[in-house]
């Protein structure tokens, strides 16, 4: 008889800022052996500053603290917090009372760098001995204030396809750059993914959202929608990243094709060696951008590392109430697109997984 799957919900004190855990570890302390019993692992964050990468990607750095906060401090360098974002001019946040500004948190750099930098809400890891799996927070203590975070963990055996499928999402207006809410109704997603959930009786899962392969200029993320955020810091970042990095003093490397190719093709990937190469050389101005940028193609979608596809854990529980579909509060699936759509439509490929 197979083990069923297991679910744990796990409690977070962040230490500092930036806040690196390694779950499986606390898993370990907690719970024993409890992993060994599984091959996979899947971990949902309830929040938009705080998550996980990729497994692959972590591979890459070896999975390495070290590395991974040196990674992380990339971002923070290109967003540096209290930087003038219009997130956090408090007189511009219309939808909170004067009570509410005065906790809020002055975060956009937190946002912008979960965004850019790849974390996603939900990930799964193939289960290996002391592999840790580490839950990566941005955003943990603001001012004297420390966060309560939360991560659901869902170990399993079996992630079967039940369903495969296209969706549609109509993006005709007018600017390149953009950001559209998946969850507004008007859409019809969510209401297309309980119904398939309904059809196909799935109690515990996976559905993968996933751009068609044709589709270019574009990614998916799972974060905040907030208008500031998502119309005026996001978008300028990403209309020109490297005159971005330019503007906050960045030092820009003189002489981009001693860089070798393999390193210029993945940037972002390797982005921690070419870091050193990058900052040894200061040379500022329009000049220096354009020298780059004639080394860098496309250079919005090699600066963020944009992702093709989000995952949404489905799970019912007393913390997630009647809602199939784990989020938290303020999390919402995105749309970003730097290129407008050839023929005003993105296409969205479905997956649904049913875990055992």
């Amino acid at each position: 008889m197979s083990i069923q799957p297991t679910e744990l919900t796990l409690n977070l004190s962040p230490k500092s800022r930036l806040d690196i855990v390694d779950v499986a570890a606390m898993i370990s302390d907690q719970y024993g052996d409890l992993l060994q019993n599984y091959r996979m692992t899947t971990c949902c964050s309830s929040h938009t500053t705080a998550g996980y990468l990729d497994q692959q990607f972590c591979a890459k750095l070896g999975y390495s603290e070290k590395r991974l906060d040196q990674f992380i401090n990339i971002f923070q360098k290109l967003f540096p917090p209290n930087a003038g974002y219009f997130h956090d001019r408090m007189e511009l946040r219309k939808e909170l009372s004067e009570s509410e500004k005065e906790c809020e948190p002055l975060n956009a750099d937190s946002h912008l760098i979960f965004m850019s930098a790849g974390l996603k809400n939900c990930v799964t890891y193939i289960n290996k001995p002391k592999l840790p799996i580490y839950f990566i927070d941005l955003d943990g203590i603001y001012k004297h204030y420390r966060r309560n975070r939360q991560t659901t963990i869902m170990a399993h055996n079996r992630d079967e396809i039940v369903y495969h499928g296209r969706f549609f999402i109509p993006v005709t207006e007018e600017h390149r750059i953009n950001s559209f809410n998946l969850k507004d109704p008007r859409y019809g997603l969510f209401s297309h993914l309980n119904d398939l959930l309904d059809s196909y009786g799935i109690e515990k899962g996976l559905i993968d959202i996933r751009l068609a392969r044709e589709e270019r200029h574009a990614g998916l993320t799972v974060n905040e929608y907030e208008t500031l955020l998502m119309r005026h810091d996001l978008p300028d970042a990403m209309s020109d990243p490297l005159r971005y990095i330019v503007r906050r003093g960045k030092k820009l490397f003189q002489n981009p094709a001693s860089i070798p190719a393999k390193t210029r093709g993945y940037v972002i990937y390797d982005l921690i060696h070419l870091y050193n190469k990058l900052m040894n050389n200061l040379q500022t101005g329009r000049p220096a951008v354009d020298k780059v940028l004639s080394y860098l193609s496309s250079p919005a979608s090699r600066i963020f590392r944009l992702k093709r596809n989000i995952n949404l854990l489905v799970y019912s529980s007393v913390e997630t109430g009647s809602a199939r579909i784990v989020q938290g509060t303020y999390q919402t699936p995105i749309l970003l697109q730097h290129q407008k759509a050839d023929k005003g439509v993105r296409c969205l490929e479905i997956t649904l997984r049913n875990f055992g």
